[in-house]
């Protein structure tokens, strides 16, 4: 069972949500929230799996509570709701520590696959698709790798990473899946899975989209795929 607290500022939305939630056994919701203060209280209170998070909402916005809550060190892990007219928001919440995100006008199967996955501790977002978003305001990102007393290499989140693993680690943030990983650095699947859970523990990351903003924040995913 995946307990969720929905948070979002509309009525009509909340409701939709709890609909689609309560109608599968594995879900249940806890409760909701109109807004960000009350969405970081009921996470204290309630340590839900999951909690589905509206990014645009008066008062505290979602971007602010996901990061109180990633901050408070909880079991609840944060799964943003976003369009891609609204892109910047999604990276300012994934920055702030959400594991994923999703567009609100996504198909049903594909919210509660996303709460699932977020649920189980992994990334809902496929890698390509992080990619996309990001390349979407790239601008925006500090441009550590043009500026030289900022090499990334120096960058002490990297320092325990192998030449391998940090090789792999500029793919991911290129948008790479395993599979394209294992064929073009001629590894097995199984092999790249492994360095990949070993670079996330490494940096400290999450999941992947993690592992993703980590590259782009350093400058190690802006040129373009080989």
């Amino acid at each position: 069972m995946t307990t969720v607290l929905i948070v979002d500022d509309q009525d009509l939305q909340r409701f939709g949500f709890r609909v689609l939630l309560e109608s599968v056994p594995e879900t249940e919701v806890v409760g909701e929230a109109a807004h960000g203060a009350e969405a970081v209280r009921k996470a204290a209170e309630l340590r839900p799996d999951v909690v589905l998070m509206d990014v645009r909402m008066p008062g505290m916005d979602g971007i602010e509570a996901t990061r109180r809550i990633v901050a408070s060190g909880g079991r609840s892990r944060v799964l943003v709701l976003t369009t891609f007219d609204l892109d910047e928001y999604a990276h300012a919440a994934l920055r702030a520590g959400a594991s994923g995100f999703l567009l609100k006008d996504a198909r049903p199967e594909e919210l509660l696959a996303g709460i699932r996955a977020v649920a189980g501790g992994d990334a809902v977002v496929a890698p390509a698709l992080t990619r996309r978003l990001l390349d979407e305001f790239a601008h925006h990102l500090p441009a550590r790798a043009e500026d030289p007393a900022k090499d990334p290499v120096e960058d002490p989140r990297l320092t325990s990473l192998t030449h391998r693993e940090r090789e792999i680690l500029v793919v991911i943030g290129r948008g790479w899946t395993n599979g394209e990983i294992a064929a073009r650095l001629v590894l097995s699947e199984s092999t790249v899975k492994t360095h990949v859970g070993r670079i996330l523990a490494k940096i400290g990351a999450r999941d992947r989209v993690q592992a993703v903003i980590l590259a782009y924040d350093l400058g190690l995913a802006r040129s373009p795929t080989d």
